[in-house]
């Protein structure tokens, strides 16, 4: 086959690819930005055993409160005596006892139940952290599938340009124009644009895959919207984000919570030393064949006791020890809050005077674009003047080529960082909401 017809077939192939790569189905519709925010928040397994987290937290609060309200034990204890009637399993033979039992002044479990309170209130803060985690992962590789998506369509035409500057100069070689050294410069061109093509491809299966399984959606049905992506907002060096994501951001709220739920813990430890009070109160049915009537003066069937029991601690070693390390994992929980504070506040000041440097990268990459883009114009000009070659033109669409991937990544690089200024500034939300 001539080196002109198999010019001709390999652009039929690309155009096809293309045509395959690009075309939606009728039936499929493309994803917003929001919608697919939205499908992943009740999707997402994260999110689900963040929930799962907040309910056995609740649980646990209401387990320890519940405890000052009495707990009813109904029952039999029946047995055969011989000679005095012995317990069985600490309460007298019966045939129906009902017990109940409930805190009444207990300082520690006062302070138990706070503790499980405020871990409650941290775990509803942990659950929004992680929806805003997941939100975060939805919005960036979105963001990056549309990037990859418009590169792919980029790389395409590279590639069906380099094949046929390649069929051009094996035809100008047939007529001994070029010599085969520019052969080989074409292979290799055409070799780099089809790496790039495939490099888009498997980047665009991969973000697929992973959205489909944040979504819950079929990864190859997924198509992005780029116009439902919002304007970012502008970034103010004068703002105080540092101060702003230091007080709204949930994961150190929830810390500061767990820190100040073991501040309580550790108290309700050292007030175990203290005096409580409980109440208590016992119902039974004896019966004669228990040996009752022999052993006391009178025998009563039905028999009832109600009181408290008070209890005064006064030596137990083994709980001042616990109390005192319950001391030292409040004071442990303390610092990691203020080293957490400290890091959160040290990443937004270092993500906000990034943004300027992000702006100036995504500046110059915008340019050099153009300037490439220009530069394909002015060698297309030359062209037709005689003045230069389809190597020339081959070189600059190359050029063009690599500036158009620099400014999407430039421009990527500085959406990654406004994102995660958006989310330590609380304001990430309200932006996804902004879309169509």
């Amino acid at each position: 086959m001539k080196p002109v017809m198999q010019f001709r077939w390999a652009i039929f192939a690309v155009l096809i690819c293309s045509v395959l790569l690009f075309e939606p189905s009728a039936e499929a519709e493309p994803v917003s930005l929001k919608r697919a925010v939205e499908l992943a928040l009740a999707h997402s397994t994260a999110s689900a055993a963040a929930s799962n987290d907040q309910q056995r937290a609740f649980a646990a609060f209401r387990e320890a409160r519940n405890q000052y309200i009495p707990q009813v034990v109904a029952g039999s204890g029946l047995g055969a005596s011989w000679g005095f009637p012995l317990s069985l399993e600490g309460a007298a033979p019966s045939i129906f006892n009902v017990n109940a039992q409930s805190a009444i002044i207990n300082p520690a479990l006062r302070d138990f139940v706070r503790a499980a309170r405020t871990e409650s209130t941290a775990a509803v803060l942990q659950a929004k952290d992680q929806r805003q985690q997941v939100t975060q992962d939805v919005i960036l590789t979105y963001a990056e599938l549309v990037k990859w998506e418009g590169m792919l369509a980029e790389f395409t035409r590279g590639y069906a340009d380099a094949q046929r500057d390649q069929g051009l100069i094996e035809k100008r070689i047939e007529e001994g124009v070029d010599s085969q050294v520019e052969q080989q410069r074409a292979h290799l061109a055409t070799a780099r644009a089809h790496l790039r093509a495939l490099r888009a491809q498997g980047a665009i299966d991969v973000l697929r895959e992973h959205l489909g399984k944040l979504t819950g959606l079929p990864s190859a049905s997924i198509m992005t919207d780029s116009d439902s992506i919002p304007a970012l907002p502008a970034v103010k060096q004068e703002d105080d984000l540092s101060s702003k994501a230091a007080e709204s951001d949930p994961a150190l709220q929830a810390a500061e919570l767990r820190a100040r739920a073991q501040v309580f813990r550790a108290r309700g430890e050292h007030r175990s030393l203290w005096p409580s009070v409980d109440f208590a109160a016992q119902y039974a049915v004896l019966a004669r064949y228990n040996n009752y009537d022999q052993f006391y003066k009178t025998f009563e069937r039905n028999n009832a006791t109600v009181g408290v029991a008070i209890r005064f601690p006064f030596l137990n070693f083994s709980q001042r020890a616990h109390a005192q390390a319950a001391d030292a994992e409040a004071f442990r929980a303390k610092s990691d809050v203020q080293s957490a504070h400290n890091q959160i506040s040290e990443q937004t000041l270092k993500l906000q005077r990034s943004m300027e440097q992000l702006s100036a990268a995504q500046e110059v990459a915008e340019l050099e674009y153009r300037l490439a883009q220009s530069n394909i114009e002015s060698v297309t000009v030359r062209m037709n003047s005689g003045t230069a070659t389809i190597h020339d033109a081959a070189d600059a669409r190359m050029e063009a080529s690599e500036k158009y991937n620099a400014l999407q990544n430039a421009n990527f690089e500085l959406l990654r960082a406004r994102i995660a200024l958006l989310r330590a500034s609380g304001e990430m939300e309200s932006w996804v909401q902004q879309g169509k």
